[in-house]
């Protein structure tokens, strides 16, 4: 299987895309995930080279506005309990802001992401796929 496109959410009172780009060699280990379908995908789907929509939650507005890469696959998530090996870190490396934020109301109106995972009512997932086609509409949105 080739490259594979994401969408991390964080809050940027919690980590930024700032706070990434300011990281040393621009990477962080995205550990915390405490969600089972996000601990699933981060375990077993998202892999070195894939590429990510960093997007900041619980913000106004709520954006993507930034592409990371994921350099590292899962591992075990050191910010667990050490005696339950459950939960899965990835590493990310920041690659570029976009030229624009792409706001969750930008999305929600442009038709080729009406199937689009953050859409989908109820979905509050911090890691979530992104299929290619929605990854080149966000990139058109942004001005890229």
């Amino acid at each position: 299987m080739g490259k594979r496109y994401w969408l991390f959410k964080s809050e940027p009172s919690e980590f930024s895309f700032e706070d990434l780009q300011h990281r040393p060699r621009r990477t962080t280990c995205w550990d915390g995930v405490r969600n089972y379908q996000a601990r699933n995908l981060l375990r077993d789907e998202v892999k070195k080279g894939d590429e990510v929509l960093f997007y900041h939650s619980s913000t106004k507005p709520p954006a993507a506005v930034g592409i990371a890469e994921v350099v590292r696959g899962g591992y075990p998530d050191a910010t667990s309990d050490r005696q339950d090996p459950t939960w899965y870190a990835v590493d990310v490396r920041a690659v570029r802001p976009l030229p624009r934020p792409v706001s969750l109301a930008a999305m929600r109106g442009s038709p080729a992401l009406r199937s689009m995972v953050l859409l989908r009512r109820g979905m509050r997932l911090s890691v979530q796929p992104v299929t290619a086609a929605e990854w080149r509409a966000v990139l058109r949105l942004a001005g890229e």
